[in-house]
């Protein structure tokens, strides 16, 4: 079984190495072996081989395999299993370790995916649309019945893309913030009615401000964090809510550096990992949400590109890369296929 490993934190591009070795994992009851075919380099994948996410769910012992996300089929079940069955594709989440060839899931952690979504789609199912539930969620409840506006950075990323699409379609003010212009360009023929700043423009701040109204942001949704922060606090109206879900920029804030008490602002932190602890029938209906988002708009799951596991330094490189659009995914041979 070939798996991508790392024996300690620091850049992806060094300390990650693939191994092969005989053999494969086997499910107990209750669970299922999958032989992935696909899944996605989140950046949060990234920064968890960096040290940077402390509070996630670690794997022991060592090496580690990063990877929480991907699609495959199904080879066999443990005991106490009913569905999914031998042969059936499946996208699966969580998923520690997902960067091999076999992984072993819980079954209720693999989900059936409809015949007319194919594998790239597939691999990018779970883990973007549930963020983007979770972040819809925070906004709601930040805007507390108001229409906004909202800022978000880092708009031209995937999740920023479902966020632009899903603001699109209920009608909320959102203002998009993306690195430069050409990114620019491709969020303004995406979603023309939505502003779009470039955050490399010497007076981007006033400008978001025009964008709102003057009267600042009721709500702003960071993937960047560092020392952009105090700048995103700035922009907020006075009762605002940062939304922090993400770590991608450089620096650092703070909370002295932030005017928290003297503007009633508030700070929120949302992860994927939130959605674990709901209820089984609200991740069902999340679940839902997500099947039915890639059965009807594949394009808003965007690969950037393909690389098999043995290339994953060049796919680090790709997944890093400024101005990519779409989702970098590692793969593998597909095997002996599957039920589609």
């Amino acid at each position: 079984m070939r798996s991508v490993v790392h024996t300690r934190r620091g850049d992806p591009a060094e300390v990650l190495e693939l191994r092969e070795e005989p053999g494969r994992p086997r499910p107990g009851a209750g669970e299922v072996l999958v032989r992935l075919r696909a899944r996605p380099v989140h950046p949060g994948d990234l920064v968890a081989v960096e040290g940077g996410l402390p509070g996630l769910p670690d794997q022991r012992p060592k090496p580690r395999i990063p990877g929480v996300e991907g699609m495959g089929v199904v080879e066999s079940a443990g005991a106490d299993v009913r569905t999914p069955r031998p042969g059936r594709r499946v996208a699966v989440f969580p998923a520690p370790g997902a960067w091999a060839e076999y992984v072993v899931v819980p079954a209720e952690h693999a989900v059936p995916v409809p015949d007319e979504v194919g594998d790239d789609t597939a691999a990018l199912m779970l883990v973007n649309p549930l963020t983007l539930i979770m972040l819809h969620r925070a906004v709601e409840q930040a805007l507390d019945g108001h229409d906004g506006p909202v800022v978000q950075t880092a708009a031209g990323s995937s999740v920023g893309r479902l966020v632009a699409a899903r603001a699109e379609r209920h009608g909320l003010r959102l203002v998009n913030l993306v690195r430069s212009t050409a990114g620019a360009r491709r969020m303004r023929e995406l979603f023309p009615a939505q502003p779009v700043i470039v955050t490399s423009d010497a007076d981007w701040r006033e400008q978001v401000r025009r964008a709102t109204g003057g009267e600042g942001a009721r709500a702003v949704l960071d993937c960047v964090g560092g020392s952009l922060t105090e700048d995103l606090a700035g922009l907020l109206a006075d009762g605002g809510t940062l939304i922090s879900y993400g770590r991608l920029g450089s620096g650092a804030t703070t909370l002295d550096d932030l005017p928290l008490v003297n503007r009633g602002l508030t700070i929120r932190g949302v992860t994927i990992w939130h959605w674990t602890e709901r209820t089984p029938e609200q991740r069902a209906e999340d679940l839902a949400f997500a099947v039915d988002l890639a059965r009807t708009s594949p394009e808003l799951l965007e690969v950037a590109a393909r690389y098999d596991l043995a290339d994953v330094k060049a796919a680090v490189e790709h997944a890093r890369r400024p101005g990519k659009s779409g989702t970098v995914l590692l793969t593998s041979p597909p095997g002996t296929g599957g039920v589609r």
